[in-house]
């Protein structure tokens, strides 16, 4: 069969079972006709086949993100980032802020994401009053790094309805001082419903579901699994979106609302519409509910305090009880099931609720995940092992966040993400990036996996370190494997679809260090180039 494509001279990565490295391989249509050395492609090169030199550079699968919030990702692009270059201080926040208000109409949300308040000067979150000098004729938001916590003026406050006599919602903070007078800062569901409030028109959710896409595919990513976003009409969105091939990647869609889950994985399972139902381009994933916080607010619901805290716990959004009462019945209905869980309280939780649903509705080949898994102790992988659990670890974290992780965690940063464990253990886990929590760059992923170090260079669970093929298997074909994609994705053979992305060097021969400062050259998806940021080289 003649080729419509030929990759030669190249470092093909091809994630089969035998990990095999190749030279050469040919695409027909949107599918891998051959596999082999540079020799057996002349086989398959006619007239009009575009022979593409690929001069020592690593060819591999299309990376595959298997936990990501696409919409939020999206929707952060048209809002002020916390995480731009300049801004180094809560002053030079509120200077992007002012701006920010010249050019929004009265009455309109000026938001802003990823702050962290451990990374500008003051060491502290933006106060109300300091908001509300900004204007008291636009609701403001200041959403963390996390997506668990944000800080509002007064404004937002009163159009959510909330006072200084407003009750917590269950798993939620609004904080007060001392003096029982509001902070404006909001944690897990009261910030969850706070951005309900400040939800976003249908022509910005189309908008930023494209800008998303576009920046997925730039970073070499070619299929992901959605991990849900806020409000009911994400779905919808993402297929149209889909449809009119705005969304160009592959998505796997989590059945879950970043509010009231539960709500929504209820209603999901009484329509219907099951686990796997789509196509090669959407797809229903999992049932998903969130059980607790966030690793760095921090949120998550432990079994011992905190390092940092004594008296804290974490945050758990639902007992067990409740948890089941969701997840047994989608389990029963053919789901597969997943939850956040971050905190090994959390973790453990949800893996008594597995461990019951397969007792009373036993079934083969479920697939349930546990995403983020954070805090995995030894005990709680040997249950994922015997339960056949697949965790998403999100390798980036410990870069960004692992100097956090010590003060809060302290030895646990041992079990945090885990991969050699997992590896060693015959878990399977997929690599999700979380983003835009941190950063969506696969090879930043795969570079934490291997070197397990934070920005600062401290070493974080350094035990947990893996090889660069196994760091590609996470982001390759194991996040096939989670979305029952393996037959069609996530490795280099003959009859898969012909995702594929081009580094501008090899990252085998690179040093480990330096991992994190390759770039993706081409992004191939269906067989179709739809990136590149140099000319491909054509021998012919």
């Amino acid at each position: 069969m003649i080729a419509d494509m030929v990759f030669r001279n190249g470092e093909v990565i091809t994630v089969d079972r035998e990990n095999s490295v190749v030279e050469a391989v040919a695409v027909k249509g949107n599918l891998i006709s051959a596999v082999g050395t540079n020799q057996e492609m002349e086989a398959f090169i006619g007239e009009e086949t575009k022979v593409i030199d690929l001069r020592g550079k690593s060819l591999l699968p299309g990376f595959i993100d298997s936990h990501i919030h696409l919409i939020l990702y999206g929707v952060n692009q048209l809002a002020v980032s916390c995480k731009a270059e300049h801004i180094e201080s809560v002053a030079d926040l509120l200077e992007d802020l002012k701006k920010k208000a010249l050019t929004v109409a009265k009455g309109e949300w000026i938001r802003a994401w990823g702050y962290n308040e451990t990374a500008v000067k003051e060491k502290r979150y933006p106060t109300m009053a300091e908001l509300d000098a900004i204007s008291v004729d636009h609701p403001i938001m200041i959403t963390r790094t996390c997506s668990h916590i944000s800080v509002v003026n007064r404004k937002a406050l009163q159009l959510a309805g909330i006072g200084e006599e407003t009750v917590n919602p269950t798993g939620g903070i609004i904080e007060k001082d001392e003096a029982g007078r509001i902070t404006g800062k909001l944690i897990e569901t009261a910030h969850m419903l706070m951005t309900d409030m400040a939800g976003y028109t249908e022509k910005e959710l189309l908008e930023a579901v494209k800008i998303a896409s576009e920046h997925l595919i730039a970073a070499g990513i070619t299929s992901i699994h959605e991990a849900g976003a806020h409000g009911p009409d994400s779905f919808r969105i993402m297929q149209q979106a889909v449809k009119q091939n705005d969304i160009r990647l592959r998505i796997y869609a989590m059945v879950g609302s970043l509010n009231q889950s539960h709500e929504f994985v209820k209603k999901m399972v009484a329509a219907g519409v099951v686990t796997g139902t789509g196509d090669d381009r959407f797809k229903i994933g999992p049932a998903k509910l969130f059980t607790d916080g966030s690793s760095t607010g921090p949120t998550i619901a432990t079994r011992e305090p905190y390092s940092s805290d004594p008296d804290n716990f974490g945050i758990l959004y639902y007992t067990e009880d409740e948890m089941y009462r969701v997840l047994g019945e989608a389990h029963d209905k053919g789901y597969q099931i997943t939850v956040h869980a971050q905190g090994d309280k959390a973790i453990e939780m949800y893996i008594n609720c597995v461990e019951r649903a397969l007792k009373e509705s036993p079934r083969k080949d479920h697939r349930h995940r546990i995403e983020h898994a954070g805090i995995s102790t030894p005990d709680l992988q040997q249950r994922m092992k015997q339960l056949g659990i697949i965790p998403i670890p999100n390798p980036p974290f410990p870069f960004e966040f692992g100097d956090i992780y010590i003060e809060h965690y302290g030895e646990r940063v041992n079990h945090m993400y885990a991969a050699r464990d997992y590896i060693d253990k015959g878990i399977l886990a997929a690599a999700g990036s979380d983003a835009p929590v941190t950063d969506h760059n696969p090879l930043l992923g795969i570079h934490v996996a291997v070197n397990r170090r934070s920005r600062s260079g401290a070493n974080i669970g350094t035990a947990q370190s893996i090889g660069v093929k196994e760091a590609i298997r996470l982001y390759t074909w194991n996040g096939a494997f989670a979305s029952f994609d393996e037959a069609i994705k996530g490795s280099i053979e003959v009859g898969k679809l012909a995702d594929l992305v081009i580094l501008n060097d090899s990252i085998l021969k690179v040093k480990l260090n330096e991992i994190k400062d390759l770039k993706v050259e081409t992004t191939i998806l269906n067989g179709e180039i739809l990136y590149h940021s140099e000319a491909l080289v054509e021998i012919r």
